[in-house]
């Protein structure tokens, strides 16, 4: 993990970390495979995991006020699951097969999104779905940090204000960060070496959860969430192609 080339990558990739954390969650998304152009994908999510938890901390100051308590209720006792189980099937369980999956169901509802030509009314938040996709949520996010889309299947057609998403986003994904720890030191992907180039990378991932904090803040509703389907469909169609590859 030396050379211009991993320093460029790694940079970029934390500072889309932090971004996510500033209420734009699907960039963050985005992290992991831009850093295994130069380093393996396993190794890529280890590194990455401690700037996700230290941009958690910024992000949750600044979202203090904005979330959805009923979302969280709903979603985080599934993400817990969700990740107890990738836990459990790490050795078994394929990458490709997950990043595959998680690309096909972003797709699809991004794309349905985009093609509708009326606009449904907001939905009202039910514990069943809410507790499937939660438990998606941690499992994708377990094995490649890609807990987006399924997150955002959920959350969309509920039709939050725009901070109030942002704000539940990154809790909720602080939360299951947490959890992540003790599982990703326990199957060594969090190495000294890891966790000593995280902490060079504190600093951009940090001034980046502000960055992403000011661009919820000053873009409009319709354009927010216009530009986060439009996200979510490419970093789902990324999911795929990497999948086939």
């Amino acid at each position: 993990m030396d050379g211009f080339g991993f320093w460029a990558l790694a940079v970029t990739a934390s500072v889309l970390v932090g971004m996510s954390k500033g209420g734009l969650p699907v960039v963050g998304m985005m992290s992991v495979p831009l850093l295994s152009l130069v380093i393996s994908p396993v190794t890529a999510a280890g590194l990455l995991l401690p700037i996700y938890v230290l941009s958690d901390m910024f992000g949750l100051y600044a979202y203090r006020r904005d979330y959805d308590g009923r979302v969280l209720k709903i979603l985080i006792p599934g993400a817990a699951a969700g990740v107890f189980l990738g836990w459990l099937t790490a050795s078994v369980v394929p990458e490709w097969v997950v990043e595959g999956l998680v690309g096909l169901i972003g797709a699809s509802f991004a794309a349905n999104l985009l093609l509708r030509r009326t606009d449904p009314p907001a939905k009202v938040a039910k514990v069943t779905p809410g507790v499937f996709w939660g438990l998606a949520t941690g499992f994708t996010s377990f094995v490649s940090h890609a807990g987006a889309p399924p997150y955002q299947v959920y959350v969309l057609p509920l039709k939050m204000p725009k901070t109030v998403f942002a704000g539940t986003s990154t809790i909720l994904f602080a939360a299951v960060n947490a959890m992540k720890l003790i599982p990703y030191a326990a199957l060594g992907q969090l190495s000294l070496q890891n966790l000593e180039v995280a902490a060079w990378l504190a600093l951009p991932a940090a001034l980046a959860v502000f960055g992403g904090y000011w661009l919820v803040r000053v873009v409009s509703q319709a354009l927010f969430f216009k530009a986060v389907t439009w996200a979510l469909l490419a970093v789902s169609l990324r999911l795929i192609w990497q999948a086939l590859a």
